[in-house]
């Protein structure tokens, strides 16, 4: 069974990558190493934080590091709350908040629905070097009233394009297997059998 670090402390994003990986995986993420440094996310591209959450950490403990920076990006809003999304209302900003604040922003254009993709890059790293860096998007629509409780984030304001239902509604294995994230991290499967 191979091990692989995730540098996040958001139980959310682990549960999911550990469902994507499945069997065969030991996955594991920062709350298993209490005294692991905090990663201020000063990037200005998804890239440029995963980076540097994989290589920070990578510095501290052994094996493979895995970090992922993803986000919403609007084009009504020129690609907000992009690289912000987890923070778009604040600092400190909850799920919820941020939700509440795209929709209004939203609401204020007029519309009921605005083309939108959810853009993830993977960084993997180890003893602080990185071994690469791996992409996935998916496109889809944003609406203004929140649908379903799964996921996380934005997911019940987001529609994958070809379906009708939101991330939030979608049963967590057809979500997982077109997400963005499962992309990117197909990417990285594939990387690591090479």
């Amino acid at each position: 069974m191979q091990t692989l670090l995730i540098a996040t402390r958001n139980e959310h994003k682990t549960r999911e990558i550990g469902q994507m990986l499945g069997h065969g995986w030991e996955v594991r993420d920062l709350s298993s190493l209490p005294h692991a440094p905090e990663v201020e996310e000063t990037g200005l591209t998804f890239e440029e934080n995963a980076a540097l959450k994989a290589l920070t950490i990578s510095k501290v403990v052994t094996g493979l590091v895995l970090a992922d920076d993803s986000g919403l990006e609007v084009d009504a809003l020129e690609g907000a709350p992009g690289v912000c999304s987890a923070r778009f209302a604040g600092p400190r900003a909850t799920d919820a908040e941020n939700r509440f604040l795209l929709t209004q922003k939203l609401r204020l254009l007029g519309g009921v629905q605005f083309p939108a993709r959810f853009r993830c890059v993977i960084v993997l790293a180890s003893q602080g070097e990185l071994l690469g860096s791996f992409g996935g998007a998916v496109n889809g629509n944003v609406i203004l009233d929140e649908r379903g409780r799964g996921g996380f984030g934005y997911d019940s304001l987001f529609i994958p394009q070809g379906y009708t239902e939101t991330f939030g509604e979608l049963q967590a294995d057809i979500k997982n297997s077109l997400s963005h994230r499962a992309r990117a991290l197909a990417k990285v499967l594939e990387f690591l059998r090479s």
